[in-house]
């Protein structure tokens, strides 16, 4: 989907149309999938992260690391526009939420101890994103 920077609205049936009964729990509910069943978690292949509600760039490959939290994680964002954070005190837990700045989907949530240059870890659902291969 082409980013032309403007906001996505849908219904909660159009979602539910176009996303998979776990895709719309974790993207339009802000649930979570079990650590260490995400398609991403362990993947070393090359692209770029895409929200996978409205397509926006998110994240690059080369910003991927394996945190061993069971979650893709990535140290920064492709764009800090293209994110979204929100203070998060549910389950009893002080976190930030992350979501897409286009479309407000969940993604996940970051977090202040994450590797160098940003010391971020952006601990993301897999089922939020999509990858698309480089293609050089």
């Amino acid at each position: 989907m082409a980013d032309d920077g403007k906001k996505i609205v849908k219904t909660d049936a159009e979602w539910r149309e176009i996303l998979t009964p776990e895709q719309y729990e974790v993207c339009r509910n802000h649930g979570t999938e079990r650590a260490f069943t995400g398609k991403y978690d362990s993947c070393k292949d090359a692209g770029t992260y895409v929200c996978q509600c409205c397509g926006t760039p998110l994240f690059s490959s080369e910003t991927k690391f394996d945190s061993g939290t069971g979650w893709p994680s990535f140290y920064a964002p492709i764009n800090p526009e293209s994110v979204a954070e929100e203070e998060d005190n549910s389950f009893f837990m002080r976190r930030t939420e992350v979501m897409c700045a286009r479309c407000d989907s969940h993604l996940g949530h970051v977090f202040p101890d994450g590797p160098a240059p940003t010391g971020q870890r952006y601990c993301m659902n897999s089922v939020s994103l999509d990858l698309k291969p480089d293609t050089d």
